[in-house]
C-alpha cells in the first residue's frame, strides 16, 4: 500500500491510511489509547507520556533533572535544550525496548510527551506552579522553545519525540475548580501579553507538534470546545497544523460539569468540530460515540478525517510506520538511560538553579570543616515531594 512507501509525500501516505479505515477504526485512533489495526499492520499506541524533568512514570529508573521551576531559575536555555535532548534519547531507548516487546500500546512507553507546561505561575498557592517556568511570559517562551527544540530534534525527516504546549489557555489554577470554572471577560491585554505569548512562540518558532486544551471555560465555552481558541487563534491566526489533544476528561466535562452539552454524543461532536483531535480520558471515552454523532448528522465523517490526518502525520513523522534502518534513533539501547553524561548535566543544572536571596551574618559559604548538616522540616525525608510531580524514579 502507498502508506508504507517512505518515498512518497507524507500527506499522500496518510490519506491512503485514512481511505482504508472504517469509521469505527478511525474513531479508535482518536483516543489516547489507540488500538492496533492488525489487518493494516498498524500497532497499538498510547499517546500519554510525560517528560517534565526527565522521562517520567516508566518501569525504568531514568535521569531525574531539576523541577521545571528550578530550571527556570537558571535562565540557561542551552542546558535546558540539552536536558530535553537527553530525555528524548532516554525516551527513544525505552520506546525501542517497548517496540521489541510489542508493548507500545502501554501507557508511558510512547514518544508523544505532554510537556512543557507553559501556563503562567501567578499565585504561589497553585501547587502545579512547580511544573511551569514561572510568571514571566518572555522567560517562559525562551525556555519552552529551547525545550521543544531539544526534545523534537533537528532531523529533517523524523521527530525524535513530540512535545506538547499545555494547557491552552489562561490556566493558572486553582485546581479544585478547574472542571467547572468559567473565566469571563479576561482583559484582552492580559490575554495577549501574558497568557498567549509562550503558546504562540512554540507554534510559530518551535514547530511544537501537540497542543493540549485546558479544562475550564473561557468566555462560556470549554477550552476543548472553544472555536475562538482552537480555530480562530491557534489554527487560522498562528497557522498551527498539528494535533490538539484534550486534557484528560475535559470532553466528559462538557456534559457532567460545564453543562454545555447534553450527553457524550453531543460533547464528542462539539469537541471535534471545534478542533480537538484526540481525546484523553481514564475510562468511558466520549469520542467512541462519534459514529452515532455521524449517523445523527451532528458531525460529518469528513470533519473526522481532518483530525485523522493530523494524528497520523505525527505518528508517521515519529518514524513509527517506517523501517528501523531509516529512523536515526531506532537503535538507541537501554544502556544510555541515566548514563554518566546525563547525570552530570542534572547535577550541573541543580547547582545553577540555586538562588541566594539573603546571606545574613555571612553564614554562606559554609565552612568545609562542618562534618554534618541537618535538614529539618516535614518534607525533609518525603521522597515524592523531593522528586517533584510528573517525575521518574531516580536511581538515588
Amino acid at each position: 500500500f502507498p502508506m508504507w512507501n517512505p518515498a512518497l509525500p507524507m500527506e499522500q501516505r496518510v490519506n491512503d491510511v485514512i481511505s482504508r479505515l472504517t469509521l469505527e477504526e478511525k474513531v479508535g485512533q482518536m483516543l489516547n489509547a489507540t488500538p492496533a489495526i492488525s489487518r493494516l499492520g498498524i500497532p497499538a499506541y498510547d499517546w500519554w507520556n510525560e517528560v517534565l524533568h526527565g522521562v517520567a512514570r516508566t518501569p525504568y529508573k531514568t535521569t531525574s533533572f531539576p523541577q521545571a521551576i528550578a530550571m527556570a531559575a537558571t535562565w540557561d536555555t542551552n542546558s535546558l535544550r540539552r536536558m530535553a535532548d537527553y530525555s528524548a534519547t532516554e525516551g527513544r531507548a525505552i520506546y525501542n525496548k517497548a517496540f521489541e516487546t510489542n508493548s507500545t500500546g502501554n501507557r508511558y512507553q510512547g514518544l508523544t510527551y505532554w510537556t512543557p507546561n507553559i501556563n503562567i505561575f501567578r499565585d504561589p498557592r497553585w501547587g502545579r506552579g512547580q511544573e511551569t517556568y514561572g510568571e514571566d511570559p518572555f522567560l517562559t517562551s525562551m525556555l519552552a522553545r529551547a525545550f521543544v527544540h531539544g526534545l523534537q530534534g533537528d532531523d529533517p525527516k523524523y521527530l525524535k519525540a513530540a512535545a506538547c504546549a499545555k494547557h491552552f489557555a489562561v490556566h493558572s489554577g486553582p485546581e479544585w475548580s478547574r472542571h467547572s470554572l468559567n473565566l469571563n471577560n479576561v482583559d484582552p491585554r492580559d490575554l495577549w501579553e501574558t497568557y498567549l505569548p509562550a503558546f504562540k512562540a512554540l507554534v510559530q518558532e518551535a514547530d511544537v507538534r501537540q497542543v493540549m486544551c485546558a479544562y475550564h471555560r473561557l468566555d462560556d465555552e470549554p477550552c476543548c470546545g472553544n472555536s475562538n481558541l482552537l480555530k480562530k487563534i491557534l489554527r487560522e491566526e498562528w497557522g498551527y497544523k498539528y494535533v490538539v489533544v484534550s486534557d484528560c476528561g475535559a470532553i466528559t466535562d462538557f456534559f457532567t460539569s460545564h453543562k454545555v452539552s447534553s450527553d457524550a454524543v453531543h460533547a464528542a461532536a462539539k469537541g471535534v468540530s471545534s478542533g480537538t483531535d484526540l481525546e484523553c480520558v481514564w475510562e468511558n471515552y466520549s469520542y467512541k460515540t462519534l459514529p452515532d454523532a455521524v449517523a445523527r448528522g451532528l458531525i460529518s465523517e469528513e470533519e473526522i478525517n481532518k483530525s485523522l490526518l493530523r494524528i497520523f502525520i505525527d505518528r508517521f513523522d515519529l518514524g513509527e510506520m517506517d523501517n528501523d534502518s531509516l529512523v536515526p534513533w531506532s537503535k538507541i539501547p537501554m544502556s544510555i538511560v541515566n548514563n554518566d553524561e546525563h547525570k552530570k548535566l542534572a547535577l550541573d543544572m541543580a547547582r545553577k538553579s540555586m538562588t541566594l536571596l539573603q546571606n545574613n551574618n555571612n553564614i554562606l559559604p559554609l565552612n568545609k570543616s562542618i562534618q554534618k548538616l541537618g535538614v529539618i522540616g516535614p518534607n525533609a525525608d518525603d521522597k515524592p515531594v523531593l522528586w517533584g510531580n510528573y517525575n521518574g524514579t531516580p536511581v538515588n
